[in-house]
């Protein structure tokens, strides 16, 4: 694959550092919390095969500033992702979001829908308790002590602009994933992207919740009276979060790539 082009584009405060991968139609790649373009591996490489891929690296993460005074939410991400894809003269686009990404996705199509053209959310919720009880428990205890040694921590200091700012980072992210939400359902249903939801059998995301966002979103009809739905449900099985390594979401480039391009390729109301 040929070298990535690079970029910053100004938007607001920020510095928005992003990545052009391939050539083709524009796809939009947002990765999850604590990560960086790099972080993506196979499904970006995979994905920019036969699209443009743009990664940006969103508030905080990677090359991007984190301005000190900017609280991290889903809407002013969404925000920004929104000026980016103006700026490049990308919409619409499909857009890929992890995690975190998921939900700037989510929001992207709620605040921004002539932006997106087709939306695949991967480990993403639309509710605070959407994510696993045992999740929601520790959500409370994250200090950054427990990053240590992490690939996380280490991306953040070897990229970001600021590299003594992890413990501001993690404090941000802590406030993002405590702050209780609930997305209105008419917001949610309002999306006219076609969307695939895919989630692992033990996620962070409960697959159930998984099941709700998918019937939101257009899915979940009899297909044999009136043909399959302009979106689709994914469960990976065997499949967690990030962790242990080799069993996370992101571990499973293989299947996602035997599924998003042909979700991405289908024509409207084809089977």
């Amino acid at each position: 694959m040929a070298e990535a082009r690079t970029g910053y584009a100004t938007i607001g405060e920020l510095e928005l550092y992003h990545e052009v991968h391939g050539e083709g139609p524009p796809l939009v790649l947002l990765h999850g919390a604590y990560m960086s373009v790099d972080m993506l591996g196979p499904l970006l490489t995979g994905l920019a095969g036969g699209r443009q891929v743009v990664a940006p690296e969103l508030q905080g993460h990677g090359r991007t500033n984190d301005p000190a005074d900017r609280p991290i939410t889903y809407e002013d991400m969404a925000d920004d992702v929104a000026a980016l894809v103006r700026e490049l003269g990308l919409a619409p686009a499909d857009v890929v979001g992890f995690s975190m990404g998921a939900g700037v996705a989510l929001q992207l199509a709620i605040r921004h829908p002539e932006a997106v053209r087709r939306l695949v959310v991967i480990s993403g919720s639309y509710r605070h308790d959407g994510m696993q009880p045992e999740m929601l428990a520790m959500i409370p205890t994250i200090t950054p002590e427990m990053f240590a040694g992490s690939p996380m921590e280490a991306e953040y200091k070897r990229l970001s602009p600021h590299p003594e700012r992890f413990r501001a980072l993690v404090g941000k992210l802590k406030a993002l994933d405590a702050t209780p939400f609930a997305w209105p359902e008419d917001e949610v249903r309002g999306i006219v992207a076609p969307a695939l939801v895919v989630v692992g059998d033990a996620d962070v995301v409960t697959v159930e919740h998984a099941a709700q966002l998918y019937r939101l979103l257009g899915g979940g009809g009899f297909g044999d009276f009136s043909g399959p739905g302009p979106s689709q449900l994914a469960v990976l099985p065997g499949t967690s979060h990030f962790m242990p390594p080799g069993s996370g979401v992101l571990d499973r480039a293989e299947l996602l790539l035997a599924m998003i391009p042909p979700f991405l390729d289908a024509e409207a109301g084809a089977a």
